[in-house]
């Protein structure tokens, strides 16, 4: 009896490792400028967004080379596997049609110097996570920590 409790156990142990790889397995980011996410899995469906680099998008579904996706807003589309990469990157997901802006700090904290702000919408790269902060990297070389509960990504 205790063999099988054992068993069970590491079944479920298992089945929740590959439900949390495939969990994060389950985002990619645009690699490129000027990117198609279309209406559908083609080049013959509608253009719905043009995409700029490190736009993060989380998979929603598989079909040949192409991938159904969603993006920070709700927006669902799909883009060709090629223009995406796995490295991670997020976006600001918080003070949409406002004019105020998340802090961009020196260290995961709040008593960490402010080094830059952000608008709704801006892309980082993602260098690191720790105790519910992200080490970013902005194109333009601007590297800081925000809180991760502000951004949206991988």
């Amino acid at each position: 009896m205790k063999r099988k409790h054992t068993l069970i156990l590491l079944v479920l142990f298992l089945s929740l490792l590959f439900t949390v790889d495939s969990a994060l397995a389950a985002m990619v980011a645009i690699k490129g400028d000027d990117i198609n996410m279309r209406s559908g899995p083609g080049t013959k469906y509608k253009v719905l967004w043009k995409l700029d680099s490190g736009f993060p998008l989380k998979i929603l579904k598989k079909k040949g080379s192409w991938y159904r996706v969603q993006d920070f807003e709700g927006t669902i589309g799909w883009v060709h596997r090629n223009v995406t990469t796995r490295k991670g990157h997020m976006i600001v997901d918080v003070n949409k049609k406002s004019q105020k802006r998340v802090n961009v700090r020196s260290g995961p904290g709040t008593n960490n110097r402010i080094v830059a702000k952000a608008y709704y919408g801006v892309v980082f790269r993602t260098l690191k996570q720790k105790s519910g902060w992200v080490q970013v990297e902005h194109e333009k070389g601007v590297r800081g920590w925000i809180k991760r509960s502000l951004v949206w990504g991988f």
